[in-house]
């Protein structure tokens, strides 16, 4: 196959950038069942800020639509869907099972369709393909083919854009794989890589943000302990960093839809085979218990500080999961609202980046538009670089805590931080 014809399934943070770069060389179609979301690339508009609306309107190449009719003629499919988990942390395939639905119906002989989205080893090949076949009457590797190209996208990183991170490619054959490396070579600058097997490159995803989370665990864990001894971590981390070979982490609270997700991808495979995880595991719960742990301690200071919990009013500023970026996924700022809401403060939420729609209906939280009052406690929650230059001497008493979660301010400066 030499005149590819792409359909990428899903426009968010992965998919958009991914149908940009490939429609500077190929026809390309942008499919999304979110009518809202392709009314609004048509419009040359990304809410994801991931691609400006300049290149957008420029990219001849690129088609939006809601249809799966109007992607019936391409001939490779990319789905770049969410596999987000349920309340009990597991895998929660509806998404990318019902992509392939779509992807099955119009499925044609010959055609190539490529999964992106995180998952656990075999997922491909052993619930996504049985659908592709169900819904297309066409067999596996001998009318269509699959492949893995697990996405490395790192939201709100304009540094390392996808034709930048170099791209791990697999095939159901090894002739597939090679046509499916030639597929990305051309848009991917900082090269590709064959792994082995669809499952191999499925692993090698999975692993990547397991490996991230435990480290950032780690971490986690030192600063409970060196709290109790009353060492600041962050000038712990610092001294330790003059070595060489030591790893930069540093503490905070692990959300999003990667890192806090995608553990359990590889946990749910484990267990299934009768293995039960104990670092990973271990890693996901310190992480997740990090938000309750900051409230407590913001409660602590402010009743040294001699503030009338129930009466106290506190600010958080940032309400994303990373800095400047505009995705509420998973947010782990919610567990510290709501720990502080059960204690009885009234709390006010401002972030710039994150759309007020979106967390008024994800979280039933109203955004401040403008801070014009002082609060017993001021919480830096996301590193925005707004926050940076913040003067916030307007917004707090002669004893108010200033709690810096993410080591933005001088330590002389703040009451209390991770």
């Amino acid at each position: 196959m030499n005149n590819f014809k792409i359909a990428v399934i899903g426009m968010g943070y992965v998919g958009l950038p991914l149908a940009v770069a490939f429609a500077e060389k190929y026809e390309v179609a942008g499919f999304d069942i979110k009518e809202s979301r392709i009314s609004e690339l048509k419009q040359g508009n990304d809410s994801t800020l991931e691609v400006d609306s300049d290149i957008l309107q420029k990219t001849s190449r690129l088609s939006f639509t809601t249809f799966a009719s109007d992607i019936k003629d391409c001939n490779v499919y990319i789905i770049t869907v969410p596999t987000p988990i349920d309340k009990y942390n597991r895998p929660n395939l509806a998404p990318l099972l019902s992509a392939s639905e779509t992807v099955g119906k119009v499925l044609k002989k010959g055609d190539i369709v490529i999964y992106e989205s995180t998952v656990y080893p075999g997922c491909t090949e052993e619930d996504c393909v049985p659908v592709l076949e169900n819904h297309s009457g066409l067999v596996y590797n001998r009318d269509f083919f699959c492949g893995y190209s697990p996405e490395r996208i790192n939201p709100g990183d304009k540094e390392h854009t996808v034709t930048k991170i170099r791209k791990v490619v697999s095939g159901s054959t090894p002739e597939v794989c090679d046509t499916i490396d030639r597929l990305y070579s051309g848009i991917i600058t900082a090269g590709t890589f064959k792994a082995a097997s669809i499952k191999v490159a499925e692993a090698a995803k999975v692993i990547e943000n397991s490996q991230r989370d435990i480290n950032i665990a780690f971490v986690n864990e030192l600063a409970l302990i060196f709290h109790r001894m009353g060492i600041d971590t962050l000038q712990v981390l610092e001294a330790a960093a003059t070595k060489w070979n030591f790893l930069p982490f540093k503490p905070g609270l692990v959300g999003g839809h990667c890192i806090g997700v995608d553990p359990f991808y590889l946990t749910f495979k484990a267990e299934s085979l009768g293995y039960h995880p104990q670092v990973i595991l271990a890693g996901r719960r310190i992480n997740d218990t990090m938000g309750i742990f900051v409230a407590n301690e913001i409660i602590k200071l402010m009743i040294k500080n001699g503030h009338n919990i129930e009466k106290s009013n506190v600010l958080v500023l940032g309400i994303t999961f990373k800095e400047n970026c505009p995705d509420i996924r998973n947010s782990k700022v919610i567990d510290i609202i709501r720990e502080l809401s059960d204690f009885g403060c009234g709390i006010d939420v401002h972030d710039p980046w994150a759309s007020p729609d979106e967390v008024k209906q994800e979280y039933s939280i109203s955004l401040l538009k403008n801070i014009s009052k002082k609060y017993e406690a001021i919480i830096f929650a996301v590193a925005h670089d707004q926050y940076r230059q913040l003067s916030f001497n307007n917004f707090i008493f002669g004893n108010s805590i200033i709690y810096d979660i993410k080591g933005m301010l001088p330590l002389e400066k703040v009451t209390g931080r991770l």
